[in-house]
Parts: C-alpha cells; sequence; structure tokens
C-alpha cells in the first residue's frame, strides 16, 4: 500500500531506555490516505515519536472492516518504494497486485504477500470487483545497509494454521510454534497472526535477542499481564526468552505478533520512500518525477490516474530518525 498522505510527516526521535520486562503501549494514530469523502482511514501504530520500529518492522497501518460499496475500496495507483519491503496481510477481501518487477498476483485473506523494493520498484493495488469488505493490516520492513539496493523482488506464501494451546497460528515470517516460514527476509524477523480462544493464555519461548509486538485486530489481549485494547500496540524490548499472551475476554481475540532483532540504524522514511539522508530522499523524490528507470513500469493497471505524485517536501529539513528516541 502507498503512505498516499497528502503532507507525510517525519519525526526527530530521541532516545530512552526500557527494562525488558516494561511493555510499551502504542495508541494507533488515525490517518487519512488520499484526500476528500473517500479517503480510506487507517489506524497507524508504527512509526511513532516513543518507537520507530519493532524489529525492521518500520509501518505498521490496520484498517477496516470497510464495506467497498460504501467506501469505494482500494484503488492506489503505481507508486514507488526503495529500501524496504512491503508485506501484505489480509482478514478479509482480496486486492490485486502489480508490480514494476512483472508481477501480477493477488492478495488474499491467509496468504502473505512479500514485495522487495531494494534499489526502486513501483507497485499498484486494486479491491477486486468480488471484495464485499476489505480488512487487513500493510506492514513495511526497513532493509539494513547492506542490502538497501538490492533487486526488486517478490514472494507469496500461504502458511498452514498451527494449533497452540488456547488458540491458532499462523506464521508469515520467521519461526513459531514449530512452524518455520519460506520467506526470505534480510534480517532477522517474526510475523504470524494469532487468535486466542476467550480465557485461554498462552506462554511460549521467543528468540531473547528480539523485541516484539503485538497489534490487536479484534478483542484485547493481555501482554506479560498488561492489556493492549483493540487497534493498539504492545511493544517489549529484547532479553526474556518467553512471552505469555492472554484473552481476558469472552471471545475470540486476533492480533499480529511481530518480532525482530533490534534496528540500530538510523534512516530517513518519507511518502514511500526510505533513504540515509535528507538529500537522499530529494534525489529519491527528482527520480520518481521525472520517471527515471530505476522505478520501472506496471503493466495493466486501468486506474484514472497513470500514476501518484510525489507530494511537495517539507520546508524543514528532513531527519534521521531511529530505535528509539534519542
Amino acid at each position: 500500500m502507498s503512505n498516499v498522505e497528502a503532507a507525510p510527516q517525519f519525526v526527530d526521535c530521541e532516545h530512552h531506555t526500557h527494562p525488558p520486562t516494561d511493555v510499551q503501549h502504542l495508541a494507533p494514530k488515525l490517518v487519512a490516505l488520499g484526500e476528500g469523502p473517500d479517503a480510506m482511514t487507517v489506524r497507524r501504530t508504527l512509526p511513532q515519536l516513543e518507537r520507530s520500529f519493532v524489529g525492521a518492522w518500520c509501518f505498521a497501518d490496520h484498517y477496516g472492516p470497510n464495506l467497498v460499496e460504501a467506501t469505494g475500496g482500494m484503488d492506489v495507483a503505481p507508486h514507488p518504494h526503495t529500501s524496504l519491503q512491503t508485506v501484505s496481510w489480509l482478514f478479509d477481501g482480496e486486492i490485486e497486485h502489480r508490480d514494476s518487477g512483472g508481477v501480477h498476483d493477488l492478495v488474499r485473506p491467509g496468504e502473505v504477500n512479500l514485495m522487495t523494493s531494494g534499489h526502486g520498484i513501483s507497485h499498484s493495488e486494486v479491491t477486486t470487483k468480488q471484495t464485499g469488505y476489505l480488512h487487513g493490516v500493510q506492514l513495511w520492513v526497513v532493509l539494513p545497509e547492506h542490502a538497501r539496493d538490492i533487486d526488486r523482488g517478490f514472494q507469496h506464501h500461504r502458511p498452514d494454521v498451527v494449533d497452540v494451546p488456547g488458540g491458532t497460528a499462523r506464521v508469515m515470517v520467521g519461526g513459531l510454534a514449530g512452524a518455520t516460514s519460506p520467506i526470505v527476509t534480510e534480517t532477522g524477523l517474526l510475523g504470524a497472526e494469532v487468535v486466542l480462544r476467550p480465557g485461554a493464555t498462552w506462554e511460549f519461548d521467543v528468540t531473547s535477542g528480539f523485541e516484539h509486538g503485538v497489534l490487536v485486530d479484534i478483542g484485547a489481549v493481555e501482554m506479560d499481564g498488561v492489556l493492549i485494547e483493540k487497534d493498539a500496540m504492545g511493544v517489549r524490548d529484547a532479553g526474556l526468552d518467553h512471552l505469555r499472551l492472554s484473552n481476558p475476554t469472552d471471545s475470540d481475540v486476533r492480533l499480529m505478533l511481530l518480532g525482530g532483532e533490534p534496528f540500530e540504524e538510523g534512516i530517513v522514511m518519507w511518502w514511500n520512500f526510505i533513504g540515509r539522508s535528507h538529500e537522499e530522499i530529494v534525489e529519491l523524490r527528482d527520480a520518481w518525477q521525472a520517471g527515471d528507470d530505476r522505478f520501472g513500469d506496471v503493466d495493466g493497471y486501468r486506474g484514472a490516474l497513470r500514476r501518484l505524485e510525489a507530494p511537495p517536501l517539507p520546508t524543514a529539513r528532513l531527519k534521521p530518525r531511529f530505535r528509539r528516541r534519542r
């Protein structure tokens, strides 16, 4: 998904340390993608002033369920990305994906699509005609310095449903509960959908070198005893080898579990670009506006716009953001 905010924000982060036993609570920010009455509103939990990343997960938008008949669904014209991987996961609906690597695929519930931009890619996303409701998450993973300019690529995987104490899990990235995803990433990551039944508690082993985040889709969950409400994210720093999730409600809770090695590099993230400096973002924007070959062309998109135009740069200088405020 493109970040189609008319005035994308940038954040100058400072550094604070937290014991690994602390759970940080991140409330969602409502963001309108596009302009006018048909703009789709998403709940964004990453990035924030207090935290830019969970592992290398650097962007988390949660949207829907939206009635497509009322909202018009999703129709995002070709737009660029650099130095990141997009991870698309749906709970309901279907999205047609086309990119400049020649990939034409569908995003469906329970199936993960990971697109690698590397040096540069462009893609479009359109809700299919048979979609009644659209509901899912759009996640970005920042590529580390050594892999920031790798070739564009695309991976698709349909994970099996794994039984866990009190519920189920689908592992889209990394490994959990004996299941391992074949999706390849450039840093150590975990990504899974977890459903817990009413009153259930699941305490399980995790990689102690990973920090972990829980984004709640339905219901509410206790993460190591801290209540995380619907649409919010709870985050725990690296240092412990287990995690406890409990459902205190009388209905199922569904959540996205994210984890990864702490990402200590500083990045500049603006609109759909990730760079390392203000000057690089200016160059990337200019290249996209000029139709540079680094982003390629998307074949088969039939929307009203040929492609999205980049918004104006802010008047202030873009500064790097880091894992935590510093």
